[in-house]
């Protein structure tokens, strides 16, 4: 069971949803993150709520641009 408070799993969550390619959907991406292992898919769906209650998210699909913002800090922090 993934500790879902841990920044880590944010991180990923809104970075992958940034890179998102053309036509891959909500479930795609939380599919292709518990295809790593990181965690299941009903973490997935808790941690996408819990990203769209903190205002993330925008509407369970979207990232808004706090979403944004914090997925380019992540993508910076994992290439260095």
């Amino acid at each position: 069971m993934a500790d879902l408070e841990d920044p880590i799993y944010r991180k990923v969550f809104l970075l992958k949803m940034l890179k998102r390619e053309k036509g891959e959907s909500m479930d795609d991406i939380k599919a292709s993150l518990a295809d790593t292992g990181m965690f299941t898919l009903e973490e997935a769906d808790r941690l996408l709520e819990k990203l769209t209650h903190e205002g993330y998210v925008l509407g369970g699909e979207q990232l808004s641009m706090l979403g944004v913002a914090e997925a380019k800090k992540a993508e910076e922090e994992f290439t260095l």
